[in-house]
């Protein structure tokens, strides 16, 4: 089939390079595509405070109205801003090869550590992650977690400036802006757990669309779908959203791999993880049955906690 792909994607730097790198692949298959680029409401208002609810598209909204008009025929997505609520009409018709999934930490160049037990007592560290915040007071209590506004780069920027001495953000992100460089430390699984899906990327598509759902097809790769379809669904199990207190990985172990999920208290006060094997037959049933264990650890009141919070902080456009 023939006709040049319109890609829908966010507009952010990060978001740019992701998408031009999806142009290369289908390139690579003599498919001719061009960019749609669009602000959505998490690139225009990360700076207003959010009700939990709100927070399901923030980042999504816009390339998927894009899909739907038919202005677009494929979305690029970082997968981890993907509600796990499905949008009727449209549908994912491949996830990339999975980039770093781990966080990483980020210091002011005149501050010394490669790890987070380094760090001084009393290092201000920036994020706008529920999750990253409720892991570092858990952990690590004698920093101090400050709220950090701004994309990837002006964030960046404000740990040079010295707003804060250092920030933790996704590998993948660093990498795509090619500034691994500036990574002071890797923050290792289990003991830390990113983001559901981090480092993924997702393929959208309208359901009735099957030419370009057959030309998208060949870019999914099999082990990458299937890890992130049961951090997905340990997510959904747990009704976490955007901004929600949960982390998950499929980590290597031997000859097995192993789904880990954390849970914790933003305020640091509970932790609650667990662990599954993965089935790779039914990869989502194991992100329910770890969800359903840490339920009955205690899981639900955590979250009740943070869906009762009446602000949380905008999360943060890459």
């Amino acid at each position: 089939m023939s006709g040049v792909l319109r890609i829908a994607t966010r507009a952010s730097e990060v978001a740019l390079r992701r998408a031009r790198s999806v142009q290369t692949m289908l390139s690579a298959q003599q498919i001719d595509s061009e960019l749609v680029a669009l602000k959505t409401a998490g690139d225009k208002h990360f700076d207003e405070p959010f009700q939990p609810d709100s927070a399901r598209a923030l980042f999504t909204h816009e390339l998927e109205t894009a899909l739907l008009r038919k202005k677009a025929d494929v979305a690029v997505h970082a997968y981890p801003d993907v509600s796990t609520d499905p949008t009727p009409g449209l549908a994912f018709a491949a996830v990339l090869p999975r980039e770093d999934p781990r966080d990483v930490l980020v210091l002011n160049r005149l501050l010394e550590g490669t790890s987070l037990a380094e760090l001084p007592r009393g290092t201000r560290i920036g994020t706008s992650s529920v999750r990253c915040r409720g892991l570092l007071a858990a952990r690590f209590p004698e920093l101090e977690v400050v709220h950090l506004r701004g994309d990837l780069p002006t964030r960046l920027r404000k740990v040079d400036e010295g707003q804060v001495h250092a920030t933790i953000v996704s590998a993948a992100a660093m990498h795509r802006l090619e500034a691994s460089q500036r990574i002071a430390a890797y923050l290792e699984a289990p003991a830390w757990l990113p983001a559901p899906a981090q480092g993924a990327i997702a393929l959208q598509v309208r359901e009735t669309d099957q030419a370009t759902l057959l030309r998208i097809e060949p870019l999914n790769d099999s082990a990458s779908a299937i890890d992130t379809a049961a951090e997905r669904a340990f997510l959904a199990s747990l009704e976490g959203g955007l901004q929600s207190p949960v982390s998950a990985l499929v980590v290597a172990n031997g000859d097995t791999r192993v789904l880990h999920g954390i849970i914790v208290d933003p305020q640091g006060r509970s932790l609650l993880r667990g662990e599954h094997e993965l089935d790779v037959d039914q990869p989502a049933l194991v992100g329910v049955r770890l969800a359903n264990e840490l339920r009955g650890q205690g899981a639900s009141r955590i979250l009740d906690a943070v869906r009762g919070a009446t602000r949380l902080p905008t999360p943060q456009p890459d």
